[in-house]
């Protein structure tokens, strides 16, 4: 049960967190800059089932990526190598293939950050990690 508490759960919830987030940002607030910037270059935004759970998939490994960083860094430090990792690599990929509309990251980058830092702050309480210093732990 200890091993469910320490692991499972902290994952899970981020989980969680994390597609809420997810959905909200991109299917609730931001969604018609991803669906006009698809039309003006001629492609249909994907928003089929099979993508959903492929965003799912990607928020499960982004709370794992988060629960493995957080054994070592501090909040501060899980939240910002996460954001990057996720976040900052990912829309660098995409702008190189020429579909990230530039415009929606003035929304994206402080909502991704909020979502990391919650997402790290849920694994952190969850797993009775007290790590609030800003020195890696040794």
């Amino acid at each position: 049960m200890s091993h469910l508490k320490k692991t499972v759960l902290p994952i899970l919830l981020a989980t969680i967190w994390i597609s809420i987030s997810e959905f909200v940002r991109n299917e609730l607030l931001l969604k018609s800059y991803w669906t006009a910037h698809y039309e003006k270059l001629g492609l249909v935004f994907p928003s089929e089932p099979v993508n959903g759970a492929i965003w799912g998939l990607w928020s499960l490994l982004f709370a794992i990526a988060i629960f493995i960083l957080s054994k070592k860094f501090s909040l501060i430090q899980t939240t910002l190598l996460s954001w990057y990792v996720g976040f900052v690599l990912m829309w660098v990929v995409i702008a190189n293939m020429g579909v990230l509309p530039g415009g929606l990251l003035l929304a994206a980058v402080p909502l991704s950050l909020l979502e990391a830092f919650l997402a790290s702050y849920i694994v952190m309480v969850v797993t009775g990690v007290k790590k609030s210093s800003v020195e890696p732990e040794k």
